[in-house]
C-alpha cells in the first residue's frame, strides 16, 4: 500500500491537535476536539496529547492484530484512559477527545472505520466514491450551531449562545440518542462505522478531517470526486492548500459561517492497495 499525506495547524502559532500515521498496510487518522475558548476540563491533559497517543496506540495496534477495528479502538480507548484517571477527573464528560478513522489492509481485503464526523472516501471506479461519514454530531448541533454564528462575536448575546452551545454538547457526547467519539468511554468504538471491501475493487482511499473536508461539505468549492482527483494527482498538501486559499478569502465567515475561520487540516491518500497500480 503506498500512503502519502498532508497535515497542518490552523495556524502556525497553533499546536496541531490532528494525529495522522501509517505503515505498509494501515493508516490512521484522528482530529482532536478544541475545547471552546474560556472551557475547562477536569483533564490536565490537552487534546493534542490524547490526540497523538490515542493515535500512536492505534497504529501499532493495527500492526500487530487482525481483531476487528471496533475491538481494536475500544482497546485504545481504555489504554489511554487508565494512563491518566489516577491524575485526572474523568468523570465531568469534558475529558479530551478526537474523531477517528482507520483503514488496514489484511490479506485481499481493506477493511475501515469511522467514528465521528472526519470522511474516508473510497473509491472502487464508480462515477462517484463511497463517501463515509457518522453526521450525528452535525444533525444534533446544528440548531445551536447556528444561533451562535448568527450572533455578533463578542456580545453577551453571542457569549450566551456559546454557553448554551457548550453544555449541549456535553450532555450528547457519548449518549445514547447523542453523538460518539473516542474519549474515556470504550463504548464509543461499538458506535463507529465500519465496512470492509475486496482490495482488488479498491482503487484509492483517502481520510479526511473536517478542517480538510470543508472544501467540500462547508465551501462547496469541489466535489468528492474532484477532491479524489486532486490528491490522486497534486497529493494532499493541494486539498489543504485550497481550504486554506478558501479561508482566507472569508475570514469573517460572511460567505461561509463557520466555528472557526481556520481549522486543523489532514489528508491522507492510500493506493496500491491490492499490491499494485490500479
Amino acid at each position: 500500500m503506498r500512503v502519502t499525506f498532508a497535515s497542518e495547524p490552523a495556524t502556525p502559532a497553533h499546536p496541531n491537535e490532528d494525529f495522522v500515521g501509517a505503515t505498509a498496510d494501515a493508516a490512521v487518522l484522528l482530529d482532536g476536539a478544541s475545547a471552546p475558548a474560556g472551557v475547562t476540563s477536569g483533564c490536565s491533559h490537552g487534546v493534542r496529547w490524547y490526540s497523538h497517543t490515542l493515535g500512536a496506540l492505534l497504529l501499532a495496534e493495527l500492526t500487530e492484530s487482525t481483531e476487528p477495528l471496533p475491538e481494536i479502538l475500544a482497546r485504545g480507548i481504555e489504554r489511554v484512559t487508565s494512563l491518566h484517571q489516577d491524575t485526572c477527573d474523568l468523570s465531568r464528560g469534558d475529558s479530551p477527545s478526537a474523531t477517528v478513522v482507520m483503514l488496514r489492509r489484511t490479506g485481499d481485503r481493506v477493511d475501515w472505520l469511522v467514528l465521528c464526523d472526519s470522511v474516508l472516501l473510497l473509491d472502487t471506479g464508480a462515477a462517484e466514491p463511497t463517501v463515509v461519514c457518522d453526521d450525528r454530531l452535525n444533525h444534533l448541533l446544528k440548531p445551536s450551531r447556528d444561533r451562535v454564528r448568527a450572533l455578533e462575536p463578542g456580545t453577551p448575546e453571542h457569549a450566551e449562545a456559546m454557553r448554551e452551545h457548550v453544555a449541549l454538547v456535553n450532555e450528547c457526547r457519548n449518549r445514547d440518542g447523542g453523538f460518539w467519539v473516542a474519549s474515556t468511554d470504550p463504548r464509543a468504538a461499538e458506535e463507529a462505522l465500519t465496512g470492509s471491501v475486496p482490495a482488488e475493487k479498491v482503487r484509492a482511499v483517502a481520510l479526511l478531517s473536517d478542517g480538510a473536508s470543508r472544501l467540500v461539505d462547508r465551501f462547496y468549492l469541489a466535489t468528492w470526486r474532484e477532491v479524489v482527483g486532486m490528491v490522486d494527482r497534486y497529493g494532499p498538501a493541494e486539498l489543504i492548500r485550497r481550504v486554506r486559499r478558501a479561508e482566507r478569502s472569508d475570514p469573517d465567515g460572511k460567505r461561509w459561517p463557520r466555528g472557526k475561520p481556520s481549522d486543523d487540516a489532514s489528508a491522507v491518500y492510500c493506493t496500491h492497495l491490492n499490491g499494485h497500480r490500479p
